[in-house]
């Protein structure tokens, strides 16, 4: 990877900061997996019967990051972005063979910026929402390190993604 410019989360920072950074770190290796790909390429399946692809996985994290901020702490009846009205079914989003980098970046960004915000205005990462799949409530500290495992996770996948786009590998 040429341009990595992300930012290296602090060596000795706050659990706030530190957590904010790491989960902010992996958002931006997502989207250094992805950067300089054509649609086409981005849409490139891992080996049958997968749909998983890089721009899969943004679709996904869009989801993901929406499921635990956005219906967390503001509107637990938000619709997912790409399930049906009333249902959340996170392998929806992998399917992006008629989607575009346009499309799922837009959501995705858009989805980020609100978990930013929402976290940004908590008094502190004690501020409890609801979960609405699982029926209970939840803290900002655990969401705050449950999207950043999903992120770990998937970015792990992106790896592997992007050097059977076109060899790239790294970071």
């Amino acid at each position: 990877m040429n341009n990595d410019t992300r930012v290296d989360p602090p060596h000795r920072g706050g659990e706030r900061e530190t957590l904010r950074a790491y989960l902010d770190y992996h958002r931006d290796t997502l989207a250094m997996k992805c950067a300089g790909l054509s649609d086409e390429e981005l849409r490139q399946r891992s080996m049958a019967p997968s749909t998983l692809s890089l721009l899969g996985l943004v679709r996904h994290m869009a989801e993901v990051e929406r499921a635990w901020f956005r219906r967390v702490f503001e509107d637990n009846a938000a619709p997912m972005v790409w399930s049906p009205p009333g249902v959340i079914d996170f392998q929806m989003a992998y399917d992006a063979s008629a989607s575009s980098r346009s499309e799922a970046f837009t959501a995705w960004e858009a989805e980020v910026e609100t978990s930013r915000r929402i976290e940004r205005e908590a008094d502190s990462l004690d501020l409890t929402g609801h979960q609405p799949r699982w029926g209970e409530d939840v803290s900002l500290r655990m969401v705050t390190v449950h999207v950043l495992l999903e992120y770990g996770r998937h970015n792990g996948h992106a790896d592997l993604l992007r050097e059977g786009v076109d060899g790239t590998v790294g970071a």
